[in-house]
């Protein structure tokens, strides 16, 4: 049973708040008639690593790989503000919230969780994180494309995003939405 694979990611848990104002958002939407998926709120993360597909063997190697960087990094402060899409507005993809702030120690948690891997044989991301919430998801094909006018037009209060910790998860995707289940929870500093 060893040998059964797992989807995993590494991401850190996101600001209460950011629930709440996901409902606001999901109400530019009121009159569309496109098929959105909202991320449950409870699902709502800031991915660092999509691992992927991982043999089950390789989950206490992931963790011991990724100890040491959490153990010797310092928490820092982002701030969630203003909303996105990907990959443009006119057929949209991804709906999302905005990460800014310390990006910089953001960015080199990133690395060093990339580097560790990357020694472990999976491979590095090709492209440079763009920090984002992910909040919704649009699919195609079907018959309608949201419009995105207002959503994108949406303005909230920035919100506070401290990062204190990495978590690991494994995820299940069911006919009802993804299941997240927490592998292991890594507290940042604990060394310093």
């Amino acid at each position: 049973m060893k040998n059964k694979l797992i989807r995993t990611f590494l991401s850190v848990p996101v600001p209460m708040e950011l629930k709440k104002k996901k409902n606001m958002l999901f109400s530019t939407f009121e009159n569309c008639s496109a098929k959105i998926n909202w991320v449950k709120s409870n699902n709502l993360h800031l991915t660092l690593k999509f691992i992927g597909y991982t043999q089950e063997s390789f989950i206490d190697k992931i963790i011991n790989a990724i100890q040491p960087i959490t153990n010797n990094h310092a928490p820092f402060n982002l701030v969630v503000k203003g909303t996105g899409c990907f990959p443009v507005p006119e057929r949209p993809r991804i709906l999302w919230a905005g990460v800014n702030g310390n990006t910089n120690s953001l960015m080199d948690l990133v690395s060093n969780i990339d580097l560790a891997l990357e020694k472990l044989g999976f491979p590095k991301d090709k492209e440079k994180i763009s920090p984002h919430i992910t909040l919704a998801r649009v699919k195609y094909p079907q018959k309608t494309t949201p419009d995105v006018k207002l959503f994108l037009q949406s303005s909230y209060d920035a919100i506070d995003f401290p990062i204190d910790r990495v978590q690991f998860f494994s995820s299940e995707l069911l006919a009802t939405g993804a299941v997240y289940s927490l592998l292991k929870s890594f507290p940042l500093g604990e060394l310093l």
